[in-house]
């Protein structure tokens, strides 16, 4: 089974077949290649993964660890990390082993390749240049002996005719001897030509054909025996991992079988238990009789403390309700404009933070691509230089993008820093106009809301505040219909559109009354009218407590 004796003619078709070989090579290069990435995505996953969970230094998450379950949870998260590491070593033995040992035998495999079939266009060319010397002998051989009977003819008739002198009979006859010889000699060099054709024919087509496909033939076999060797390495890269991710295995399952419930339920009890003895039973109060009560601390906290027990079926509550709790699902603007100037700010120096440290990536990365440009430079057998040009362009690409969004974020933070100045110097200057109007603790009250936007004041205000609270409940317990007393005044800052339940709309420089004043979460309860009322960021609004006016002034 020879291709130099079966194939001696298809010359064409083995240059197409071995080429197909060289492609089906590459092609399984490049699956081992893919592979050998994914395994290195996927241990980074891993990794990343077995990082995220991995509980924080000094921190609740800490203490949790102290239960075997957690303890179970933390070694699993490790071996996992382990695990990883095995699809490393996956993913860099195929690389030495496979990736690069193919990519340099397909080198070797093509200067082969395009060593044989340069001969095989050579052995070609001289026998089409043999050939062609065989057709231009035999033409000239036949037009010689074609005008050596035209000369023969000519001569018989010329010596045929009496006419004619015997000089130009004379001459006839010896221009048809030329001929003659001409023919002669044509005839012996069409002989010696077809005789070295034929001999350099059987040459080709049982010498020379035959050895060039045998060596081809002998090519390709190798690129098959190799490619079969290396999918056999491909299945031993991975056998030779199992035994180490069964031992990370039989390590989870350890762990796992380590839980112990009532250790853990011990545990429970240790951190949680008062020590305290369960409560007896409540006595019966009998309210059949007549009796008169006098308003106390005491039974005012005794009053509500049982009014929270039960609630009162259909009736209007006015306790404070939480709508910054239901979430807004409409999308957020990317200038984060549906937030609060305060928080607006923050979640835009959040996002100027993060495109910085994005540019310095990127520009990391255009560095280290100039240093390998300067290293393919110096030394050419490591990589062409040029090949990184489009890597350089797109990294510069990608900073410029991230700089024009950062000087799109900035000026949005410029403007909210900006708008928050120009307001803290209009309360500073309305303040000064309004502790000339007022008494001077209604005012600190309202300046250190202003300034604390996390809700903390004084003792002496706490107090005020929890007055405030325990009377308006208390009313609220015994008249449900009596709508709350305004205790100032405010005007609107910015507009703020109220979507969530239990907020209110407000438009820029709009005044409306204050009813319930910010307890430390951000929000104020405003009256419109009657029946318009609700919460407002308190950030929105500047606000006029009226002292005076507490539990006197209301809005109808």
């Amino acid at each position: 089974m020879s291709w130099g004796a079966e194939l001696w003619d298809q010359f064409d078709n083995l240059e197409k077949h071995t080429q197909w070989g060289i492609d089906i090579l590459e092609k399984y290069i490049k699956f081992v290649k893919e592979r050998t990435e994914i395994e290195l995505s996927y241990a980074k996953q891993l990794r990343n993964l077995s990082k995220r969970y991995q509980p924080k230094k000094n921190s609740k998450e800490e203490e949790e660890y102290k239960y075997t379950s957690c303890k179970a949870f933390l070694s699993t998260l490790n071996e996992m990390n382990d695990y990883a590491g095995q699809h490393e070593v996956i993913s860099e033995n195929m690389t030495s082993q496979i990736t690069v040992e193919l990519a340099r035998y397909v080198q070797e495999l093509k200067q082969e390749r395009k060593s044989h079939f340069h001969e095989g266009r050579k052995a070609q060319q001289h026998i089409e240049t043999c050939w062609k010397q065989l057709e231009s002998s035999k033409r000239r051989f036949e037009r010689d002996c074609k005008e050596a009977d035209r000369a023969q003819q000519y001569f018989e008739k010329m010596d045929a005719d009496i006419n004619v002198t015997k000089a130009d009979v004379e001459k006839a006859r010896q221009q048809a001897q030329i001929r003659h010889q001409m023919a002669e000699d044509s005839k012996a060099d069409y002989s010696s030509v077809l005789q070295k054709f034929n001999h350099e024919q059987h040459e080709y087509y049982h010498t020379h054909i035959p050895n060039i496909f045998q060596k081809i033939q002998e090519m390709e076999e190798r690129r098959i025996v190799r490619i079969g060797e290396s999918m056999k390495t491909y299945a031993e890269v991975d056998r030779q991992v199992i035994p180490i991710i069964g031992k990370c295995l039989d390590e989870i399952v350890k762990a796992a079988e380590s839980t112990d419930q009532k250790n853990d339920s011990q545990l429970v009890i240790e951190a949680y238990k008062s020590g305290f003895e369960p409560p007896g039973d409540i006595e019966f109060e009998d309210y059949t009789q007549p009796m008169k009560r006098t308003v106390s601390d005491n039974s005012l906290s005794n009053s509500r403390g049982e009014g929270k027990q039960e609630h009162k079926p259909g009736g209007k509550s006015k306790g404070k309700l939480w709508p910054f709790i239901k979430k807004n699902k409409g999308a957020t603007p990317e200038d984060f404009s549906n937030l609060p100037p305060e928080q607006r700010r923050k979640k835009l120096q959040q996002k100027v933070d993060e495109l910085n440290k994005e540019i310095q990536k990127e520009m990391d990365q255009r560095d280290a691509i100039t240093k390998m440009k300067d290293v393919y430079i110096k030394n050419p057998q490591m990589g062409d230089p040029a090949s990184l040009d489009h890597k350089l362009t797109e990294v510069g690409q990608n900073i410029e993008k991230l700089r024009l969004e950062v000087q799109k974020f900035e000026a949005w933070l410029a403007e909210v820093e900006g708008r928050l100045s120009a307001r803290n110097e209009q309360i500073r200057r309305q303040s000064g106009v309004y502790d000339a109007q007022n008494p001077p603790s209604v005012n600190n009250c309202a300046q250190d809301r202003e300034s604390s936007p996390d809700g903390s004041y004084t003792e002496e205000q706490s107090q005020e505040s929890e007055v405030k609270v325990l009377a308006t409940d208390f009313d609220d317990e015994f008249d449900d219909e009596e709508p709350l007393p305004a205790i100032g005044t405010c005007k609107a800052l910015y507009t703020f559109e109220g979507q969530n339940e239990g907020t209110i709309s407000v438009v820029e420089g709009e005044t409306l009354y204050i009813i319930e004043e910010d307890k430390g979460d951000g929000w104020t309860r405003i009256r419109r009218n009657e029946d318009e009322e609700g919460y407002v960021p308190t950030s929105y609004v500047e606000v006029y407590l009226d002292k005076n006016a507490k539990g006197a002034k209301t809005y109808i």
